[in-house]
């Protein structure tokens, strides 16, 4: 991140005339040039092979990526800074903040993730005002697909966003929050119980278009306060109350993913450069792309040594792949 796009070019241009051996050697445009040809590119056809290609990598072998019958997948969001020009202000916008004028224009964004490999795909973006975190997570819901069990924090649990998930065909396992109605309807053996989630105080009069749910409620060793969480689930021969409070915190692995993609790859306290609204989201999807590139590689490496991706370094395949770039001259998964 830290080096000219045309360094980086330069590099990938001396890999592919080492594997070409051709007299006359491929040179870099000037950086003027590389700067036409990313506006003549827009954001499009990045934002198409994102959604086209960037998709949950697991098979039935991959360690860590299924429970029981289903793939468990996460959903949450994080924001961006981006370069402080008037049009990336104008289109994305700084943040709201009682304490001043934040320093730079925020790109907002929502991703599903594949717990088990850490691949992040169905990524939408948007302004950090005119779009909120649910709005963008209602468009990203429709990569999901049955089989999944989908993980999400308490922000997400209400009626319509229920509805909306389940009619995708997946499941899900999502925290409530401590003032959350969820009155038990009946007793399950397992100590979970059954419940109705309503649109409103008067469907719930009239027990009309309820949305029937399971709930789990435990408390984690050494601290106070309990947790509730709501799953599509409805029978405990098929998952018990102990190991849906258990797999509940596989949802933490979003947070590490999108930790990587903002500090590792990305870098800590670094700006996005590009000056222009579509350059920024050509630059960001570019970066999508990037992560899914090496996710699916430690995939692979996974796959052949028979262990769970996640005792894999992310740092370390960085490093491998920067090291050995020039000598393939490119890095996609093999699939």
């Amino acid at each position: 991140m830290g080096l000219p796009y045309r360094d980086v070019l330069r590099e990938l241009l001396d890999g592919w005339n080492g594997l070409l051996k051709r007299k006359t050697k491929l040179k870099p445009p000037a950086k003027g040039s590389i700067c036409k040809a990313r506006i003549r590119l827009g954001a499009e056809p990045l934002k198409r092979l994102h959604d086209q290609f960037v998709k949950p990598v697991a098979t039935e072998k991959t360690r860590g990526a299924w429970f029981k019958k289903w793939l468990t997948v996460g959903i949450d969001g994080s924001t961006l800074n981006v370069a402080d020009t008037p049009e990336n202000e104008e289109e994305f916008e700084r943040p709201k903040s009682s304490r001043g004028k934040s320093a730079y224009p925020k790109l907002r964004f929502v991703s599903l993730l594949e717990t088990g490999t850490r691949v992040l795909f169905g990524t939408q973006i948007g302004p950090i005002n005119k779009t909120s975190e649910k709005d963008l997570a209602r468009k990203a819901l429709v990569f999901l697909k049955p089989g999944m069990l989908c993980l999400a924090d308490r922000h997400y649990l209400g009626y319509e966003f229920l509805k909306l998930s389940l009619a995708t065909g997946a499941d899900v396992l999502w925290r409530a929050s401590s003032v959350f109605k969820l009155k038990p309807e009946k007793y399950l053996a397992d100590g979970s119980y059954l419940t109705t989630i309503y649109k409103s105080d008067a469907n719930r009069k009239l027990q009309k278009d309820g949305i029937q749910v399971r709930v789990v409620r435990y408390r984690v060793k050494g601290f106070k306060d309990s947790y509730r969480v709501v799953t599509s689930i409805l029978d405990p021969v098929q998952a018990t109350a102990e190991e849906l409070a258990a797999l509940y915190h596989e949802r933490w692995e979003i947070e590490i993913a999108l930790g990587e993609l903002k500090t590792r790859m990305i870098g800590r306290d670094i700006i996005l450069r590009s000056q222009k609204p579509e350059l920024v989201k050509q630059e960001f999807y570019g970066f999508l792309l990037g992560y899914f590139a090496v996710r699916g590689i430690m995939h692979e490496a996974a796959l052949q040594a028979d262990e769970d991706p996640d005792r894999l370094s992310f740092v370390h395949a960085v490093r491998v792949i920067k090291r050995r770039l020039p000598s393939f001259a490119a890095f996609s998964p093999a699939a």
